[in-house]
């Protein structure tokens, strides 16, 4: 055979060297020799590197440079956007099983190039076993093979940009493209400094994998503003980040108002809680410890929790676990002088310390342990990059739980119990979206991972997943535009032309309505008040012309009663909503006079609204206790469980057209999976919504869970978007205003659904009478997050 050494088997057990591999065609080494180690852009299904580029330098652990990537010019970026333009057509058309060939071909090309890829990763500090990689490809296939049948109603974005940071790893990469090309999407990647090399492999493996040429493209550069870029081109329809939140928030504002739809995973920056009971097996929980807090690069922020029944005991195990250890070079030289400020504060405020060896100089530090940090100290809430774990205690394991939800982050947790009642009531209590059971950093792609609060508002992994790639039949997009230019500091506070006129008679109007705040009837905190005008102009009545105060109290008593109708039984929330329906059929003339009143339509019509309106309410009242998670089926031993929970408090601001119908759909499906929701009506169209009040009072709905407050739009937009508590909005609006969202969400991060509503009545957008499936498919996927339990066994 060609290339086999003519050694005997007698020289080869004498030496015990290794032999050539058999299951590799190439090294990383000869991979980039063959490249020049100046590696340019993959586009259209080859490498190209003009001549006129700037490069910059990929190093490995050791600060060595191993090769240069060429950085993208705007061009580059649009060829790269016309060729994945191209390339959806012809992969969007291909079967599902054709697609699902190439994925499947794809695994079987990265074991046969393990060894390149492995030593590649490993060169560019994005370290990753070859066949965690082969697993999400295998994953993926099987799920573009069944699209079709499993989601008949949703369709591909189109082009998808993926963005990751610098120190984003591979497997978070990939659990971004892979999927996005599973559903049929063309895909353009942006990778960090140390994902670039792996990406730009990964590409030519897929084209081995015979995908058709353009449906993936790397561009290499500076992640946010060519990110940016990218995103800008008229022919990308959506965008998903991966990485640090500095580089997230930069991304959401260079993007906002060009009509992409974005979502943002965040584990970089996250601070997870790793909680010790007193009932764990300590001895492991501390091998975890060190396992997980003093690598060089971690996924996640680290703060351990430990009871303090059990405290000296791990602190005993930790000191002789760490006698020894080495220092642990850092990412960057300066993160010393943030290791040293971080461990000088703790120390101010009373932590002790446990190191490994003294602290020298330099890009180095050895594994240390704050010990008694105070929850607000600055390492707890966000511990500076590098081997430094703070260490804080609880007395119950109620206490743990608070302790653990402390951080404004909620990606993970690890927590160590052999009591597994306590393991599963402190998991579903903990606001995270993984949680992993005596057991740490174990993924798969089956297993659904949501970021909560500020460590994202998407979700990778399981068919969840999936979602954030496809788009029902019925959804319009959003215009893709250039941005409008907007006062983002001012917006909302022009006057809006709904204000009562100065010098009004108020025995003119027929009738003042209040608003709907904390469960009680209240005029606005600002004391203004604005007019409800017929489709002719003239006033039918007064209304409270809300503000940020009213948004203020509205939160104030949804976040007393939100979890205790979290809590309650799915059927016992069935039967409120059937309650609030039953209220509505009792009012159902009422309703349909105000509706005819206000839009001028047909009193016929108007009651096929409101009957509607009614069925809609009893949909969503026998759904609140069918939709349910489940236990996916994984290749390691062990259990997991995946369910979805509320968001919390949502923002809801209402279209025009339907104006009662569209209410009671986005209501339903928001607290039927157990939120509280605050409503903006219409500001054409509010009387409905007013109305509706008595058929909420008339109900078995908690007073407080749903709050309706009328005013200008744009104002309410901007008091709903900066108020922290908020986890979501839903926006009907202007396009100013979808922009100003996009800009204003990122912090705090928010959840949000965006639609322009001048675009969607010139498109004839959403269809609210509709009976298709996809619609309450969409608006339930919405309206939850999705937690994932992790429980190994022996």
């Amino acid at each position: 055979m060609a290339g086999t050494s003519t050694k005997t088997v007698h020289d080869i057990f004498q030496n015990m060297e290794y032999g050539p591999s058999s299951t590799s065609s190439a090294t990383a080494q000869s991979w980039l020799e063959k490249h020049s180690r100046i590696l340019g852009f993959f586009i259209d299904g080859k490498f190209s590197s003009p001549a006129d580029r700037q490069t910059q330098d990929v190093t490995d652990a050791n600060a060595a440079v191993v090769c240069s990537t060429v950085c993208a010019k705007a061009e580059d970026v649009a060829s790269a956007a016309s060729s994945a333009a191209g390339a959806f057509k012809t992969w969007s058309e291909l079967s599902c099983f054709q697609r699902a060939k190439v994925l499947l071909k794809l695994a079987s090309v990265l074991q046969r190039h393990s060894q390149c890829v492995s030593e590649l990763c490993e060169l560019s500090q994005s370290s990753v076993s070859p066949a965690v990689l082969i697993r999400l490809a295998q994953y993926y296939a099987s799920w573009a093979q069944l699209r079709d049948t499993l989601m008949p109603e949703w369709f591909p974005q189109g082009v998808v940009a993926v963005v990751v940071s610098d120190d984003c790893s591979v497997y978070f990469l990939l659990l971004k493209v892979l999927p996005a090309l599973a559903m049929g999407n063309a895909v353009i990647v942006v990778p960090g400094k140390t994902t670039a090399l792996p990406a730009l492999l990964l590409a030519q493996l897929f084209l081995e994998a015979e995908i058709p040429a353009g449906v993936l493209n790397v561009v290499t550069g500076s992640e946010a503003s060519l990110g940016a870029t990218v995103a800008q081109t008229p022919q990308v329809s959506y965008l998903t980040y991966s990485g640090r939140q500095q580089t997230g928030e930069a991304l959401a504002k260079a993007v906002a108002g060009w009509g992409v739809p974005m979502s943002f995973s965040l584990s970089l920056s996250s601070v997870c809680p790793f909680i010790i009971f007193d009932s764990a097996d300590l001895d492991s929980a501390v091998d975890g410890v060190i396992e997980l807090a003093f690598k060089k690069k971690r996924d996640f922020q680290w703060v351990l929790c430990v009871q303090e029944s059990v405290l000296d005991s791990v602190v005993a195990r930790l000191k002789l676990r760490m006698t020894g250890m080495k220092c642990v070079p850092l990412a960057i030289a300066t993160d010393r002088n943030l290791l040293d400020a971080a461990v000088q504060e703790a120390q101010q405020k009373g932590a002790t310390l446990i190191q490994s060896c003294p602290p020298g100089t330099g890009a180095v530090y050895p594994p240390t342990v704050l010990c008694g940090s105070a929850p607000s100290c600055e390492s707890v809430i966000s511990p500076p990059p590098g081997p430094v774990l703070p260490l804080i205690s609880f007395r119950s394991s109620a206490e743990g739980v608070t302790l653990g939800n402390h951080s404004p982050y909620g990606q993970a947790a690890s927590i160590w119990t052999e009591d597994l009642t306590l393991a599963l009531e402190s998991a579903k209590s903990l606001c995270v979206g993984l949680v992993w059971v005596n057991c740490h950093s174990v993924m798969d792609p089956a297993l659904p991972l949501c970021g909560r609060r500020e460590s994202g508002n998407c979700t990778d992994g399981g068919r969840e997943g999936l979602y954030q790639f496809l788009r029902p039949s019925h959804s319009p997009s959003l215009p893709h535009s250039s941005p409008s230019s907007i006062n983002y500091a001012g917006f909302g506070s022009a006057a809006s032309k709904f204000m009562i006129p100065e010098g009004l008679d108020p025995s003119s109007v027929p009738r003042f309505y209040s608003q709907l705040v904390s469960g009680q009837l209240r005029k606005a905190d600002s004391g203004y008040s604005r007019s409800v005008l017929a489709p002719g102009g003239a006033i039918l009545a007064h209304c409270p012309d809300g503000g940020r105060k009213d948004v203020r109290n509205a939160v104030e008593a949804a976040i007393k009663i939100q979890p205790g109708w979290m809590k309650k039984s799915p059927a016992a929330r069935s039967q409120s909503l059937y309650s609030l329906a039953d209220s509505l059929d009792k009012r159902r003339q009422d309703m349909a006079v105000s509706i005819q009143t206000q839009t001028d339509i047909s009193l016929e019509e108007a009651e096929k609204e409101v009957q509607l309106s009614i069925s809609r309410l009893s949909d969503w009242a026998a759904r609140s206790d069918k939709e349910q998670g489940g236990t996916p089926f994984l290749p390691q031993s062990g259990s997991a469980l995946s369910s979805p929970e509320a968001l919390g408090v949502l923002g809801v601001i209402l279209p025009n057209s339907k104006p009662l119908l569209s209410l009671v759909s986005l209501l339903g499906a928001a607290i039927a999976m157990g939120n509280a929701v605050i409503m903006v009506p219409s500001e054409k169209y509010p009387l409905p919504a007013l109305e509706f009040i008595q058929v909420l009072q008339a109900s078995d709905i908690p007073g407080g869970l749903v709050s309706i407050i009328t005013g200008g739009r744009d104002q309410l937009a901007q008091a709903l978007a900066n108020h922290s508590v908020i986890q979501s909005i839903w926006y009907w609006g202007s396009k100013e205003g979808c922009q100003f969202l996009q800009y204003s969400c990122v912090s705090p991060l928010k959840r949000l659904w965006l639609h322009c509503e001048e675009e969607e009545e010139r498109e004839a957008g959403q269809n609210w009478t509709s009976s298709n499936p996809s619609l309450q498919e969409e608006l339930w996927r919405k309206a939850v997050v999705w937690k994932s339990i992790w429980i190994p066994t022996a």
